[in-house]
């Protein structure tokens, strides 16, 4: 079983411009994600990057997209992301309140830049478990921004502000006899801040939900003890890039993980000569004179189950899926192989 995560980058800076693309059936963008997607063939893949409607159309459209292309998705999943639900508080601290940054999680509209889950196996939807209405301040160790010793911007935001940036989930899929658990997430940019380091901050304590959710820590029923897997765009590198890589580095090292280590040709040739990581194992293209190239999307499954195999699809310049690669979005899919029965 092959269960990726991908963050396609579809998202459009109004509502059901997406839909429109997909429909059209000539945006490039779209044919190069469905392209990808069709190569790389998983039985599950968890999607960031793709608008949300309340009647899941966009992800319908896109289902339909992918079945035409060769890839059936008969069971989908996706629940309204934080990303663009306004508040009327100023987030960034700019003294307005009617911004993209002024809202539960970056967004110009309600719904933009979502998660999707796509699957050939059933989602068991009354067993989900969603945790994308926690506040910042009720994560247990939570350290909040601060500016000249006060919570900045101010205190009244931490009453309402979520923790979660898009959204965090516990997944249950049914796999023949067994149930899978998919802590999907989908944590913010840990930059576009200032010296209060609120988005850093906040990336790192969006990680570190999921530690606290295995440890028990959380309200609710105990998490699963074994048969998960923690997957989507951490947006932190665990040697390189901005944010806290300290986070990323213990949480892979967490025995109760598996750390496959997927790697890709293309990801080796693109190296960035000032990074500490394997640029073998970067997960996203970005501008060389910015972050450069990271390993930001994981796909981390329970110690327990067996890896048969991993990858970041990302080919070598001039191999068959290059192009599609680079034109479908700045990050690449990351997949994982389960063996069966372990």
């Amino acid at each position: 079983m092959r269960i990726a995560t991908y963050n396609t980058e579809l998202s459009r800076k109004g509502p059901g411009l997406l839909l429109r693309d997909i429909l059209s059936g000539k945006d490039e963008q779209v044919a190069a994600v469905v392209q990808v997607i069709v190569r790389a063939d998983p039985d599950i893949v968890l999607l960031q990057g793709i608008d949300y409607d309340h009647g899941g159309v966009t992800l319908a459209a896109l289902a339909g997209a992918l079945s035409r292309a060769g890839a059936d998705y008969p069971f989908r999943f996706a629940l309204r992301p934080n990303s663009g639900q306004r508040t009327g508080l100023d987030h960034d601290g700019d003294g307005h309140t009617d911004g993209a940054r002024d809202a539960q999680g970056f967004g110009r509209y309600p719904g933009q830049g979502g998660m999707a889950l796509l699957s050939r196996y059933p989602v068991e939807t009354g067993g989900v478990r969603d945790f994308s209405g926690l506040l910042w301040a009720d994560l247990p160790g939570a350290e909040l921004p601060r500016a000249d010793g006060t919570l900045f911007p101010g205190a009244a935001l931490y009453a309402v502000q979520r923790l979660s940036s898009v959204g965090h989930w516990d997944v249950p899929v049914r796999v023949g006899e067994r149930t899978l658990h998919l802590l999907a997430f989908h944590a913010t940019p840990p930059v576009f801040d200032g010296p209060e380091d609120r988005n850093g901050l906040r990336n790192r304590d969006e990680l570190r939900l999921w530690a606290r959710y295995l440890e028990g820590a959380l309200p609710g029923p105990p998490p699963p003890g074994r048969g998960f897997v923690v997957l989507g765009d951490a947006n932190l590198d665990p040697a390189d890039g901005d944010g806290r890589s300290a986070a990323m580095a213990a949480f892979l090292s967490d025995p109760r993980l598996h750390d496959p280590l997927p790697r890709s040709a293309g990801g080796a040739a693109a190296a960035n000569a000032a990074h500490q990581g394997d640029p073998a194992l970067d997960t996203a293209d970005w501008d060389d004179a910015g972050p450069g190239n990271l390993r930001v999307d994981y796909v981390l499954p329970s110690a327990d189950l067996t890896v048969a195999g991993a990858g970041v699809f990302w080919p070598a310049p001039g191999a068959e899926g290059h192009e599609a690669a680079l034109a479908a979005s700045r990050h690449r899919l990351v997949w994982v192989d389960l063996a069966p029965g372990g």
